[in-house]
């Protein structure tokens, strides 16, 4: 059995949530062959420096927690969100964690299947298509990690609250995934099975391209209730967390 969640975003202010996503590590996680997390596992990552984020008690508790599923033996995958794009090296050291990249085409259980974030599909976003490619430039990133922890945390902040300001004069549609986008994404991988996360909206959307059917996926986000996608030979499934 593969599992597949995202959009967790954790932190302190979130206990239960953190609560859910501990008994999911120790529960269905041991049990599966491998775990891919889709993005936003946290709620915001600004660094692994020495004094940044890993040292954080309630960041190194987390991690020790994956790293425990991975050595028992269950692969754990890790695609970057929108809000922890900053993981690096020293964060999958810590977890055991492989890092996968932006769009990733993998055989899940016998179906070619593309693994996403989904926050690149939501093309009609035009500003926001702008904000990210401007924080995953090379340039943006260096100077970034550069900046005080302290300061970099102001800024985050700063950035989510200024995010939260402008969703509310935006039609929630203009911020879901683009038709288009969804279709061109298939034609390009050439795969029957797209999962992704990001947008809350959990689903499986059947779609019908040139008379032949695929499935798009569509992960939930957590909060006092967890979600994940469990596939095997079968097919997926999504299942409540806790069930």
């Amino acid at each position: 059995m593969i599992l597949l969640a995202s959009d967790l975003h954790l932190c302190p202010a979130r206990p239960g949530t953190v609560h859910l996503f501990e008994r999911f590590l120790a529960g269905p996680a041991r049990q599966a062959e491998a775990l891919y997390l889709l993005g936003d596992v946290f709620e915001y990552w600004p660094g692994d420096d020495v004094l940044g984020d890993l040292a954080d008690p309630f960041n190194a508790r987390l991690c020790a927690a994956i790293q425990k599923v991975g050595a028992g033996g269950t692969a754990i995958f890790f695609l970057p969100g929108n809000r922890d794009f900053l993981v690096g090296a020293d964060f999958f050291a810590a977890t055991g964690a492989r890092l996968l990249p932006d769009e990733i085409v993998v055989d899940l259980a016998g179906t070619k299947t593309l693994l996403l974030h989904g926050d690149t599909l939501c093309t009609d976003d035009a500003d926001y298509q702008r904000f990210r490619a401007m924080v995953r430039n090379d340039r943006w990133r260096r100077e970034f990690l550069a900046l005080p922890w302290p300061e970099r945390r102001a800024r985050i902040e700063q950035l989510r609250a200024s995010s939260e300001r402008e969703k509310q004069g935006k039609p929630y549609e203009i911020m879901d995934v683009a038709a288009a986008s969804v279709l061109a994404a298939f034609r390009c991988h050439e795969v029957g099975r797209m999962i992704h996360g990001h947008t809350h909206r959990p689903a499986r959307h059947a779609v019908d391209i040139d008379g032949r059917p695929f499935e798009r996926w569509v992960l939930p986000e957590w909060t006092e209730r967890g979600g994940y996608l469990a596939c095997d030979a079968t097919g997926c499934r999504m299942i409540e967390w806790p069930n």
